[in-house]
């Protein structure tokens, strides 16, 4: 246990050390994780790392998606539902299609029973990667939502493919009709579930005196409640764990104190890093495993096998996404779509931002070794390795090469939005001018007599008045002086008996967060 415990705190520290180095070079993080990974796992010394599917599915699979719910646009995902779904669906399945059509064909012992298990595994892509990508190039935010929300809802409906193809493979009957309404009852039941508990959780927040602290835990139980829930009911847990995401976070404002959403995106901010940088770090790590389970397969044949069916993946998503703008063309004669004209340039980047990633091996490593009758599983040591094949090449080729690929598109953003920093200072102005008109109009004899009302109104007012760049650079760093000379004077007073450090520290923070609202306001920083 000891020995684990000291494992997995190196391996965060190689995270850490990693994603700096990703930044530096200015590549998304899933890629240098994972070949990170690769490098440790050659390291004579370095204990071979078996990943645990459950770890995965119970364990890591409801925060992060859950993290990602909370993250997501519900504007944008209702803008591009049509879009979304079809992805997330449609597409999904037909690339397990496919992938079920060449595998039983080209691959030895293959059946289509097992062509589909192993469409079901590969079909989803990955979000996480792809958005890694997409921070360090400029794209339309069109792209970039619909990337998010299909992932959102893909991995549900590649799990539901491949629990009814694990169900053909070991009893070998597939009935069609049978299988088409199971898979809208586990969908339908789910996003019930996931709503349910999250109305138990809203009704808590909202009714119940909870404190920050209490409001935080309860977030991060709510993933593991609704995915656990519906499982235990064989309905989709992710979409359980997404639809109760959604729910929660359009009503946050409602139920949550400033202080739990503040304190409440740091902490999950900070989770979903770790948990993202551990999966992608274990995946390459569990190469060694993986090819000493190979048996009788060579390694050549194996990667063979695995550079067909990644090949096999990119160009039916290519093909799938532009066939899904020329559908859309046709279909906006009949009803009325978010973008009659989608072009090829938006289809041509969201088919090939599929890279691959941590549910597709877990899906894998799932698979049972055994049949119901004890027999040993068909193939399933080989579809383990063309699975991380095809992570590991859609990570590395398709990662490395789509911000060159979005350069070479050079798309420009349909929706002709304003630039972030512009829709910022448009937003502080009206912001200002509404408080400056309700403090004018509604406390106007107050406003006489009281200075804070006063200094208020001055800040609202150098809110609506936009200044020169000079004043506001001359402002800027200014404050941010000011702010640390306040922090070296808060640790004088720290050093004597007659302040707490309780007291020091919550004015510390009271600088950290005016500091972040300053930065935020003329640089634009994110901490990654």
């Amino acid at each position: 246990m000891l020995e684990s415990f000291i494992v997995y705190i190196f391996l965060i520290l190689a995270i850490l050390l990693l994603v700096m180095l990703a930044q530096k070079l200015k590549i998304a993080y899933p890629i240098v994780l994972v070949l990170g990974g690769l490098l440790l796992s050659v390291i004579p010394g370095i204990p071979l790392i078996s990943i645990n599917p459950e770890l995965i599915f119970v364990i890591f699979l409801p925060p992060l998606l859950y993290e990602a719910a909370w993250a997501t646009s519900w504007k944008e995902l209702w803008r591009w539902r049509r879009v979304v779904s079809s992805f997330a669906f449609l597409i999904v399945i037909v690339t397990s299609f496919v992938v079920a059509i060449v595998s039983s064909a080209v691959l030895p012992g293959f059946t289509l029973a097992l062509g589909f298990l192993l469409g079901g595994i590969v079909s989803p892509p990955d979000a996480v990667s792809a958005t890694s990508v997409l921070k360090y190039v400029k794209v339309p935010q069109r792209v970039t939502s619909i990337v998010e929300g299909e992932s959102l809802l893909n991995d549900a409906s590649s799990l539901i493919v491949f629990r009814f193809a694990l169900i053909a493979v070991d009893t070998g009957h597939f009935i069609f009709s049978d299988a088409a309404m199971s898979f809208v009852i586990v969908i339908a039941m789910g996003i019930v579930v996931g709503i349910g508990i999250a109305l138990i959780y809203y009704a808590i927040h909202r009714w119940l005196p909870t404190t920050v602290n209490i409001d935080i835990v309860l977030t991060l139980t709510a993933p593991y409640m609704m995915y656990v829930t519906a499982e235990s009911f064989h309905f989709s847990g992710v979409l359980a764990v997404v639809s109760g995401g959604l729910f929660l976070s359009m009503r946050s404002h409602r139920f949550l104190s400033y202080r739990s959403r503040l304190r409440g995106s740091n902490v999950w901010s900070t989770l979903g890093f770790v948990l993202n940088g551990l999966v992608f770090m274990l995946i390459g790590l569990e190469l060694p495993t993986i090819v000493n389970e190979l048996g009788s397969t060579s390694i050549v044949a194996a990667i063979g096998y695995g550079v067909l069916i990644s090949v096999v993946l990119i160009v039916t998503r290519l093909l799938s996404t532009m066939f899904a703008s020329v559908f859309t063309v046709f279909i906006s004669r009949y009803i009325t779509t978010a973008d009659n004209r989608p072009g090829w340039r938006g289809p041509f980047i969201l088919g090939w931002a599929g890279m691959r990633g941590v549910v597709s091996l877990a899906a894998a490593l799932s698979i049972p070794i055994h049949l119901t009758d004890g027999s040993a599983f068909p193939q399933r040591n080989l579809i383990l390795f063309i699975t991380f094949t095809v992570i590991l090449l859609t990570l590395v080729i398709q990662g490395l090469t789509l911000p060159l690929v979005i350069r070479w598109v050079n798309m420009e953003d349909p929706d002709h939005h304003l630039p972030v920093e512009l829709q910022e200072q448009t937003l502080r102005e009206k912001l200002a001018e509404k408080s400056l008109l309700i403090l004018d109009t509604d406390h106007a004899e107050k406003l006489k007599t009281n200075r804070h009302l006063q200094h208020l109104k001055t800040r609202f007012e150098s809110d609506k008045f936009h200044t020169d760049t000079a004043e506001q650079e001359d402002y800027r760093q200014i404050y941010l002086n000011l702010l640390e000379k306040q922090r070296t004077l808060l640790d004088e007073l720290n050093k004597g008996n007659d302040t707490d450090e309780s007291v020091v520290r919550r004015h510390q923070n009271l600088l950290d967060l005016e500091e972040e609202k300053l930065r935020s306001r003329f640089d634009g920083e994110e901490e990654s």
